[in-house]
């Protein structure tokens, strides 16, 4: 079931209506909530998983129901790295994969749960208490965060995925630190409109502190985290007016790095001094302005012929979703605007489109990437494919061969590099290199991640969004997968579960809870068993249940999760015969007895009894004590729900490709994809203000056309 708190600015999550699994030894026919318990098996010689892999686990932390903490699990295996990080083959997979509609569903439901946070934190601004100064001396001439009577959950980055993380998570249970160098979100998909007029640019930002008052926002760089101290390094990215930046530490409890990435030069000499980028809001205004600055000019009296050709040829590099965009929206832009302006420029102006393989587009059907390719070329774009460019100037792009391109602007959209950050903590993650090579990809040059997107390797460190890569399922590095992991981890921190440590072959998000009445009752009743088996499905669908309105069963617990249950319960193992006779061997009793002048037969049987008695009772009592306490595992991994690409290509036209329900394959092209386009772009704004604004924008721009003012 699911409740919300009461809190002004804590709309809490404090239960989830998602399937768990509890893996309790010591009965294998119990029933819990939304719960599995399977048969413990006994972990073998030494401390071992039962498949031969040295198990990272250590002594389990002293129990507390309230507010269990995870295992100290932090040394890597030292046999083999790579089953630190993917299960053997032949081993069950866990979670499973879901179908398309039960991942749509528990979105759904999810959404809610959101849509009433939301509602409760509207007008929130006015009545926030007034809060102490957060940062305080401290002893190394830095500056460190308060101490906080809440776990401390730090958010690197004010992307997509940290904004929707950031919109949804609960600030009742955390105090949320938000650590990025600008203080906004913005809605990058359309920031090609920006550049061109057609858009404002105020349009499309959300200030941090709109999108959740209840969170502190720092308008900083993380310089350096550290995984074993769990303390970030942080500097202003605002100087004094001598110049000072303020440093400053954060001790975290949970952290989320979303810092995305950055542009990628692949080594082309020239692109970051002379090439404009499709990153922030700066790029599009910085753009915009040399665009009219060309037009300007070119128009001035005594401009040559060459010239103007130079100054008025818009190179575009990246056949990707931004480039194609970019290149049709400016496109329109000539065509709709600068035309009536400045029609005498008109034969001088090109917009060619440069791309490295042999197709534009390739995350869309090759057919439809046929159709961008002749909706671009009918609208004026020319198109080259299978070139490489090794050089850009301040007015020409050189070509892998010789050749130069003269041109007034350059516009790079042809790949993302990792942050300094990102390499960084993989540097500090010995794991991360292993995963990188299984995974081949350079390390360092992505977080590497599980399914429940925990930084493999490390403890309470998550990570999403382009600067991560969740092994096993290379996800496109899209808005659209961002926004869904910053959801899913509010919803994983807003259970309360401890995060553990990342990596395939360790135990999930987990937390130790009492065992209810009704979960004794049902294990006791074959009645009650046979009910809650009847009413959720039959035997097939639900093996074990306690209560009815939870009772949802996927899996299996595989053998590391039951050795991770035993370890946190102090559960003896069913399958682990422990002899009393064995612990009770008194020969060394004997001996010394008999050295003092012996002892009777019936007070050595005696003493040999009582032992017997005091051993099982001890076992008896643990047994008991391990009984009264599950674990409960979050078995929902993050599984992306794609709800199709698109792509603007100009002349109002755009593409559209939508594959759902594992029957739905649609593929549109032309004006009705374009009202598509329009219509999803609306409604994925963040706020009713950003939908007005870019309604009224786009009304603006239909009615009395762009705005060509240079300033």
């Amino acid at each position: 079931m699911r409740t919300a708190g009461t809190g002004l600015c804590q709309g809490s999550l404090r239960s989830k209506f998602v399937p768990r699994v509890a893996v309790r030894a010591g009965n294998r026919g119990a029933l819990g909530r939304t719960v599995v318990r399977v048969r413990a098996e006994a972990p073998g010689d030494g401390d071992r998983d039962g498949r031969g892999a040295q198990t990272v686990l250590k002594d389990p932390p002293v129990k507390q129901v309230s507010e269990p903490g995870p295992p100290a699990a932090t040394a890597a295996p030292s046999s083999s790295s790579r089953d630190f990080l993917f299960p053997r083959p032949g081993d069950p997979q866990w979670p499973p994969q879901r179908a398309f509609a039960a991942i749509a569903l528990d979105n759904v439901l999810d959404s809610v749960i959101d849509i009433g946070r939301h509602l409760r934190r509207m007008n929130v601004e006015s009545e926030v208490p007034i809060q102490q100064e957060q940062l305080v001396p401290g002893g190394n001439g830095r500056m460190r965060l308060r101490a906080s009577t809440k776990p401390v959950v730090l958010v690197l980055g004010s992307g997509w995925g940290a904004h929707s993380l950031i919109k949804v998570i609960d600030t009742d249970m955390y105090d949320v630190i938000v650590v990025s160098p600008r203080n906004h979100f913005v809605f990058t998909p359309m920031l090609p409109s920006t550049a061109v007029g057609t858009v404002e640019f105020r349009s499309l930002l959300e200030p941090i502190r709109t999108s959740n008052p209840c969170v502190s926002y720092l308008e900083a760089e993380c310089n350096s985290l550290d995984p074993e101290a769990k303390i970030a390094v942080c500097t202003s990215s605002i100087a004094y007016d001598d110049g000072r930046r303020p440093q400053f530490e954060i001790q975290y409890d949970k952290a989320v790095v979303a810092v995305g990435e950055q542009p990628a030069t692949f080594g082309v000499a020239g692109v970051m001094e002379h090439c404009f980028f499709m990153k922030e809001i700066s790029d599009a205004v910085a753009l915009r302005s040399r665009i009219a600055e060309k037009f300007e000019l070119a128009s001035l009296p005594g401009t040559s012929e060459e010239d103007r050709r130079a100054a008025l040829h818009f190179v575009v590099v990246g056949g990707g979703p931004t480039g194609v965009e970019f290149a049709g929206t400016l496109s329109d832009f000539v065509r709709d605007d600068l035309r009536k302006k400045y029609p005498v420029l008109m034969p001088y102006v090109r917009v060619t489109l440069l791309q490295s393989a042999q197709q534009i587009l390739t995350q869309f059907d090759e057919g439809l990437g046929r159709r961008a390719l002749e909706a671009l070329t009918s609208s004026g774009v020319g198109v080259r494919t299978g070139v490489r460019v090794v050089q850009v100037t301040t007015n020409k792009v050189v070509l892998k061969g010789g050749e130069e391109i003269p041109c007034g602007v350059c516009v790079w959209s042809a790949g993302n590099a990792p942050r300094p950050l990102v390499m960084q903590i993989a540097s500090q993650v010995p794991q991360q290199v292993s995963a990188a090579e299984a995974s081949r990809i350079a390390p360092g040059s992505k977080l590497c991640v599980d399914s429940f997107l925990r930084v493999v390797g490390a403890t309470d460190i998550l990570a999403l969004g382009d600067c991560s890569l969740v092994l096993g399922n290379r996800l496109p590095a899209t808005a659209q997968v961002a926004g869904q992991q910053g959801a899913f981890l509010a919803h994983l921190l807003n259970s309360g579960y401890s995060l553990g440590v990342g990596g395939f072959t360790q135990p999930p998000p987990f937390q130790i809870v009492k065992r209810t009445k009704l979960q004794a009752m049902t294990e006791q009743s074959a009645a009650l068993q046979w009910l809650v088996s009847a009413m959720m499905g039959g035997k097939k669908r639900i093996e074990v249940a306690s209560e009815v309105s939870d009772a949802l069963f996927r899996m299996d617990a595989p053998p590391w999760i039951r050795v991770h249950s035993e370890t946190l319960t102090a559960a003896t193992p069913l399958d682990q015969s422990v002899r009393a006779a064995a612990v009770c061997d008194i020969t060394a009793v004997r001996e010394a007895a008999a050295a003092a002048g012996g002892a009777t037969p019936e007070s050595i049987k005696r003493a040999a009894q009582e032992c017997m008695r005091s051993v099982e009772q001890d076992q008896r009592l643990a047994r008991e004590a391990a009984e009264a306490q599950e674990v409960r595992y979050w078995d929902r991994p993050f599984e992306f729900l794609s709800l199709g690409i698109m792509a603007y290509v100009g002349n109002d036209k755009a593409l559209t490709q939508v594959e759902a329900f594992d029957v739905i394959n649609l593929k549109l092209y032309g004006s009705v994809a374009f009202l598509l386009w329009k219509s999803v772009y609306i409604t994925k704004q963040v706020s009713f203000r950003n939908r007005v604004l870019i309604l009224f924008d786009w009304m603006k721009a239909r009615v009395f056309g762009r705005d060509i003012s240079l300033f």
